[in-house]
């Protein structure tokens, strides 16, 4: 398919989000965020914001998930990728606090989720303190205690447990020099006064600390139940299903956790009885199948998104076009150099490669303009009061010659790159090496397993010349975005995750500790977006798309939704099927 043709048909799919994709509906609001689905539509920003498919579900059945892809992590100290961080927190274990299961912007708010509220800070917000709630059991039916979340939070910090949320690591007091629980000490600045208490110290105040209690790192591990890189395969369940089976790469096979509690989940709807995973799908099978919607696949819904040669295959079918979900993810694509060796250890290079590179013919190899923006600054739309900055003006589509005469200037007419990408975007790397080429860059194109992708970018010393991946916010603040991907500081032998420019630059560092002590949210928001503009001056990434999350749901699924706390991922707290019987589970 060429260019013109593609775009032409994102266009259209562009038009038909904007008359609405299936039935619209909102949740009614109230304090933990649950509600019967109301017939009133409530559209956001985007044409598809708060778009719900299918109705209400009804409880029951057993829903497919269909991917090309295994989980790189499940472990909670481990896991922060989509789509396994939703999939871990919205089924398998819950966290402290959790984001609302509601279409549109309301599922950016953060309701109570283990606690009995978002958390109470004192001494100006260094100290923060939880209770959780009664009632709340594991898969066992023993009670999940405090001590059981400072334990996994505890592990975050063990060297063997990477690829997991470092924000313990950077707020914890005392944090600088522990290794984990597997040493056999315990961290001083998590207190548990009995067992329904905890209370975290931090080196500073914190103003969204409430926010960070989201994320996987604050749900609760026993430590009877520790084992070690092992866990991955079976956590151990304080959500509502627990792991049946696991075949990693082929299957995992969720059942009802019959002692998870839903007088204590408010959050949480699990309407399917199980929950099967089918893994390692090649090419665009996941995508024919919800097409087709044959037996159980009317039933099933995708991960991670919909491949953009699909596209032409849903808009003349309205039935099918009518199942498709396609929230923004609030996430950004960069192109990332590695900073830390030549040619990119140069300014002037990658100055170049700024110019170099064409967004344009991003966007259209991952599927056109209704499934992703041009990106024109690190910080999403959504991180900067809705306005898309660009400070630098380069053209969307690039420009070879002023590429071709900054390399002339900094002496580098000849350079040869490698560039890793995972092996679903391919032809985006492709994209990259076409673009390159007209400035004279000759760039080879490696491909990674989805699964091994993440953990491959990690050890700094293997790490490619260029790679191509995604960032997105843990929640609504350049805090979560900005110092994690380019804060020296962050930067580990092993497990890196974020700097994937292995960018180390002290005036940016030295700003991103001025801001983190700012006690305005305001004033703070602010000045993340100016550093923004001041890192893209110094180019240790090129920033390429802010995607949407185009996903195919089949015809016999309900209550599907993308999830803005989850990038878009349809919110697996409240879907689930029109008719358990047709799921053939």
């Amino acid at each position: 398919m060429n260019r013109r043709t593609q775009t032409a048909l994102a266009a259209a799919i562009a038009a038909a989000l904007t008359l609405g994709l299936g039935a619209c509906g909102d949740k009614d609001k109230d304090d933990n965020g649950s509600g019967d689905t109301a017939a009133t539509s409530t559209k956001g920003p985007g044409a598809d914001t708060g778009t719900l498919v299918g109705g209400t579900p009804v409880k029951g059945g057993t829903l497919t998930v269909l991917t090309n892809q295994d989980f790189a992590h499940l472990d909670p100290a481990r896991n922060w990728t989509l789509p396994q961080m939703d999939f871990g927190t919205r089924l398998i274990y819950r966290t402290l606090v959790t984001f609302k299961a509601a279409p549109g912007d309301a599922g950016n708010e953060i309701v109570p989720d283990l606690a009995t509220d978002v958390g109470r800070p004192s001494d100006g917000g260094k100290t923060w303190t939880f209770t959780l709630r009664d009632g709340l059991k594991y898969e066992d039916g023993t009670p999940i205690k405090s001590a059981d979340i400072k334990y996994n939070v505890e592990r975050s910090f063990s060297p063997d447990l990477t690829g997991g949320p470092d924000y313990a690591v950077q707020y914890l007091a005392g944090g600088e020099n522990y290794k984990g629980p597997l040493t056999g000490e315990h961290l001083p600045s998590i207190e548990t006064p009995d067992d329904k208490t905890i209370v975290f110290h931090l080196k500073r105040p914190v103003a969204e600390f409430s926010y960070t209690a989201t994320l996987p790192t604050f749900a609760p591990v026993p430590q009877a139940q520790e084992k070690g890189t092992q866990y991955d395969m079976r956590p151990f369940s304080s959500g509502p299903y627990k792991i049946e089976s696991y075949d990693r790469g082929k299957q995992l096979v969720l059942v009802r956790n019959t002692n998870w509690d839903a007088a204590s989940d408010p959050i949480r709807k699990a309407y399917p009885d199980k929950i099967v995973v089918t893994q390692g799908l090649k090419g665009g099978q996941v995508d024919d199948r919800i097409i087709a919607s044959d037996g159980a696949d009317a039933s099933a819904i995708e991960m991670p998104w919909m491949r953009p040669e699909s596209v032409p295959k849903v808009l003349p079918k309205p039935d099918v076009k009518a199942r498709l979900v396609a929230e923004r993810t609030g996430c950004t694509d960069s192109l990332y150099m590695n900073t830390s060796k030549a040619p990119f250890d140069d300014p002037k290079v990658r100055e170049a490669i700024m110019w170099a590179v064409d967004r344009e013919a991003q966007v259209t190899a991952f599927g056109g303009p209704a499934i992703a923006d041009v990106a024109t600054s690190f910080l999403p739309p959504s991180l900067t009061g809705g306005v898309k900055a660009d400070p630098l003006k380069i053209p969307a589509a690039g420009d070879a010659e002023k590429a071709k005469e900054l390399l002339k200037a900094a002496g580098k007419t000849d350079l040869k790159v490698s560039l890793t990408v995972s092996l679903g975007d391919k032809t985006r790397g492709e994209a990259i090496q076409q673009s390159l080429a007209k400035a004279g860059v000759q760039v080879t194109v490696n491909t990674v397993d989805p699964s091994a992708f993440t953990d491959s970018l990690g050890d700094i010393k293997a790490a490619p010349d260029l790679t191509i991946t995604g960032w997105c916010p843990d929640y609504p603040s350049g805090a979560t975005f900005l110092p994690f991907l380019f804060d020296g500081r962050t930067i580990k032998d092993k497990g890196n995750q974020g700097n994937y420019s292995q960018f180390r630059d002290q005036a940016t560092m030295d700003e991103m500790d001025r801001i983190a002590g700012l006690s305005d949210v305001k004033e703070a928001n602010e000045a993340w977006k100016k550093l923004d503009e001041e890192l893209m001056k110094k180019a240790p990434a090129v920033p390429l798309m802010w995607q949407r999350r185009a996903l195919l749901v089949g015809t016999n699924v309900a209550g599907a939704f993308g999830a803005p706390g989850y990038a878009g991922m349809i919110d697996m707290a409240t879907v689930g099927l029109k008719d358990p019987a047709k799921s053939q589970g």
